[in-house]
């Protein structure tokens, strides 16, 4: 176990398959990506609602902001929103997704590393990256499975079985099976098993899926959720509310007390 976890598994491969196809095979995954997400923005138009919006707010603002204030909203916005995933209300869910968020950027930048710049045994792999590695592909597995078995609003709102699978779920399920995968192949890898080519070509088919669908599936809402978290904190500025009542300072309470949000 501990050699699987401190082993670059591409240094491995490197034998059956040469470093060149490896990194053409990389360098085609990070163009499925840029080519479904501009595809996407200009499907549903997501770029021209945000500057529609953006010219919108200017426009009609009750309290004009400069450029230092726009700055700390860019600030505020990365630091609660992105590093931190501030905006869900619940703990569990709020974890469980910041576990997949770090482990999929641990995963998907040590990959790119390993490919480029150790792609084989002649050059020694640090042995801090196959560790982030592997320890990015289980954070994942850890946050997506326990969002997808137990923190889904579906399953634990609703009660809906935990395996009923929608179009939306494409994402998830398409990582958690890339990464799920990449385990399983460095450990048989490892272990010299005679089933690690074939697992080798279901990780291969699971990061086509994972990357070749960003237009159908989640993958680019990752884009989407900071701008449109900066947008409301720039509306929230200029005293706009989307034609949304203020918050009350002390709601009326009617019945039982109020409970936290337990699913978002």
């Amino acid at each position: 176990m501990i050699s699987m976890l401190t082993e670059n598994p591409f240094a491995r491969l490197a034998a059956p398959v040469t470093p060149g196809v490896m990194q053409t095979f990389v360098i085609v995954m990070i163009g499925f990506v840029a080519f479904g997400t501009v595809y996407d923005i200009q499907h549903k138009r997501n770029a021209r609602y945000f500057f529609d919006n953006w010219r919108k707010t200017q426009k009609e603002g009750k309290k004009p902001i400069g450029g230092g204030e726009v700055m700390s909203l860019l600030v505020q916005t990365a630091v609660v929103e992105g590093l931190t995933s501030g905006e869900f209300c619940n703990m569990r869910r709020r974890i469980a997704h910041l576990l997949t968020m770090y482990g999929f950027l641990f995963y998907v930048v040590t990959t790119i590393v390993m490919v480029f710049w150790y792609p084989t045994s002649d050059v020694p792999t640090p042995t801090r990256l196959p560790v982030l590695w592997h320890v990015g592909a289980l954070m994942v597995c850890v946050g997506g499975y326990w969002f997808w078995l137990f923190l889904r609003v579906d399953v634990a709102a609703e009660g809906k079985p935990p395996f009923r699978v929608m179009r939306a779920d494409l994402f998830i399920l398409s990582l958690l099976a890339n990464t799920t995968l990449a385990l399983v192949w460095s450990w048989l890898q490892a272990m010299g098993s005679a089933r690690t080519n074939a697992i080798f070509y279901l990780y291969l088919l699971s990061t086509v899926i994972l990357f070749g669908s960003v237009p159908w599936s989640k993958f680019s809402h990752m884009f989407y959720k900071p701008a449109a978290a900066f947008q409301k904190r720039v509306e929230d500025k200029h005293g706009l509310r989307s034609n949304l009542p203020s918050p009350a300072d002390k709601p009326e309470i009617f019945g039982s007390a109020r409970r936290p949000a337990r699913h978002y």
